[in-house]
């Protein structure tokens, strides 16, 4: 294959994996403490392609080189709901996923079956003492402190389990806006300056005007470089043609 070829390929795959992560920062606008997701582009040597000189040689392709999340906060919405809760501040709420414990910022909580405290998700809350669920007595006012105490009747039934990291380059998505910590060394431990504001959720970051721009200016730049694939690929029949054509 041609180096305009390969370079091109090699420009729409990047184009691809731009338009899958902003096609999904889109559909989670909506969600609760949503993280968006970038892309960071680089260079990928190629020595088996062509050099845009022609000759066999070395040849430099564009790639999304790493997927990073943002994790700035986004817009505290006041909600009315006494089960939501906002932070404000650095720090993550520590749950009980299915294979241990993982990390959201999606306050939107609700009751079990069972008036144990849980996410959208259905994981339960942890309480800060032992991590187990937080209950409560169904149909009843909730207290949420700002330190993520959660009192009932004048009766404190548990602390909310708030983390941060020194690093958030080992947290990975699971899905929407809950998060595995995937380094064993880089260690949990209690969130400072962070407060719990009930009856708000944390909207996600996505700035949606933005990401809706690049996502068109993505597509025009994918539909361009198929384009020139497909030119190169008329030019290169062309030539085969005229070569093998007998001269009258």
């Amino acid at each position: 294959m041609d180096s305009l070829s390969v370079a091109a390929a090699s420009g729409m795959r990047s184009r691809m994996d731009s338009l899958e992560l902003l096609a999904n920062n889109l559909a989670n606008a909506g969600t609760a403490g949503y993280k968006s997701d970038r892309e960071f582009y680089g260079l990928f040597t190629s020595s088996s392609a062509d050099d845009p000189t022609g000759s066999t040689g070395v040849a430099t392709l564009p790639v999304v080189e790493k997927q990073w999340t943002d994790f700035a906060q986004g817009t505290l919405v006041a909600t009315g709901n006494p089960l939501d809760i906002g932070l404000s501040g650095k720090g993550f709420l520590a749950v009980n996923g299915p294979g241990g414990v993982v990390y959201t910022r999606n306050g939107n909580l609700r009751l079990s079956p069972a008036g144990e405290l849980i996410t959208g998700d259905g994981y339960t809350l942890r309480d800060v003492v032992n991590g187990t669920p937080i209950k409560l007595t169904p149909n009843k006012e909730v207290d949420i402190g700002k330190d993520g105490s959660v009192t009932q009747d004048g009766q404190t039934l548990g602390q909310i389990e708030i983390v941060d990291f020194k690093s958030t380059e080992s947290l990975r998505k699971m899905s929407g806006g809950t998060f595995q910590n995937t380094d064993p060394k880089n260690k949990a431990f209690p969130a400072a300056n962070v407060e719990v504001q009930q009856g708000k959720t944390e909207s996600s970051n996505v700035a949606v005007p933005e990401h809706a721009m690049r996502l068109v200016g993505m597509m025009r730049q994918f539909e361009m470089l198929q384009k020139a694939v497909t030119l190169n690929a008329t030019m290169d029949q062309k030539a085969i043609e005229d070569v093998a054509r007998i001269p009258s």
